[in-house]
């Protein structure tokens, strides 16, 4: 599949050179209205068509109709492209969905260590309760070394895992906040260092690759932040929204604030008069015909849109010499192929 998708950019980037080269010769063939019998203007024997907007005008025309099977080549080729960077996207988010589900409530090794382990049992113990999120980290790594391996341009790279890790960030935040039982001091601990483990990989990855990935996490990552902030019960509804929550709406923090339950110091959580003001204001700046609606509208959505252009290839498009890389056997085959050109 990254196969043919790098196939495609190929062929994007010789299509316009191509086409180009077939426009210049078409301009240099000798025009068919120098013929003398095309020349004769109807009813006029002696009068030559020598109207040079008329000739200019026939010209581009005839250069119009050559252009077009080109063009339409070309869109098929982007919608090829499109499709195949929408299943590359797809497989590896429906590979990672399983964990994901896994990764959202801690294990009990993570809280509580075997009974009688010293220091290392308890470090085993909480290796093996992070195994899902290494697991996570494997299937991004071995992608990254599948699509550069096929020399896919770090810019398709560099989307392609944006999109991931929004996809992350939904599937997380969304988890969190319809599971009450996610919703503690302690799981949010367990969250916080699965997100530490991809922070480290994004870094690892450096920003040519990672790009806004780890932008891309902010929702789960505020939400954590609020389940083990300390002394909660002394934090204004200001603070909460503009120091540590600023990307979550009203709706998602009373859904967390309502849900919330400290597991692990049993310290108290949002005091109820903050919590009556966050529903204050969500009913205050209501603009849904129904207030229970958008009081309940805290989820988010998956975004499945393609994230460059036909123009984004042609500008960001690396060189890549073909000599040293592995053809398929059709194109093997084909001698003269425009890849080799």
């Amino acid at each position: 599949m990254t196969m043919t998708m790098l196939n495609c950019l190929l062929l994007q980037r010789t299509l316009k050179t191509s086409g180009s080269a077939a426009l210049a010769r078409q301009r240099r063939r000798p025009s068919s209205l120098n013929s003398p019998k095309e020349n004769q203007a109807p009813g006029h024997p002696e009068r030559s068509v020598s109207d040079g907007r008329l000739v200019g005008a026939l010209t581009d025309i005839s250069q119009v109709e050559a252009k077009y099977p080109a063009l339409a080549f070309k869109q098929q080729l982007t919608a090829l492209l499109e499709k195949v960077y929408g299943v590359i996207r797809h497989d590896l988010k429906k590979e990672l969905s399983s964990l994901l589900g896994l990764c959202i409530q801690a294990p009990r090794t993570f809280i509580v260590s075997p009974r009688g382990t010293g220091p290392q049992g308890t470090d085993m113990a909480q290796q093996a309760s992070m195994a899902h999120w290494q697991s996570i980290i494997k299937i991004l790594t071995n992608s990254l070394n599948v699509l550069k391996s096929n020399y896919v341009p770090p810019f398709l790279i560099c989307k392609l895992f944006t999109q991931v890790f929004s996809f992350i960030n939904v599937q997380l935040f969304n988890s969190l906040l319809l599971r009450r039982e996610c919703c503690s001091f302690s799981n949010g601990e367990y969250v916080k260092a699965g997100l530490d483990e991809l922070e480290h990989w994004c870094h690892w990855l450096t920003e040519e690759y990672a790009g806004s990935s780890w932008d891309e996490l902010k929702h789960i990552r505020q939400a954590v932040t609020l389940l083990i902030l300390e002394e909660k019960h002394n934090k204004s509804l200001k603070e909460i929204t503009d120091d540590f929550c600023p990307a979550l709406s009203m709706q998602q923090l009373y859904r967390i604030s309502t849900m919330y339950c400290d597991d692990k110091f049993g310290t108290l959580g949002i005091p109820s008069d903050i919590v009556a003001s966050m529903r204050a204001k969500m009913i205050g700046g209501s603009s849904s015909p129904s207030v229970q609606d958008d009081i309940n509208s805290f989820l988010l959505d998956d975004d499945f849109s393609i994230p460059f252009s036909v123009d984004d290839i042609a500008r960001l498009m690396v060189h890549v010499d073909i000599a040293d890389m592995d053809l398929p056997p059709l194109i093997q085959e084909k001698s003269g192929s425009p890849f080799e050109a």
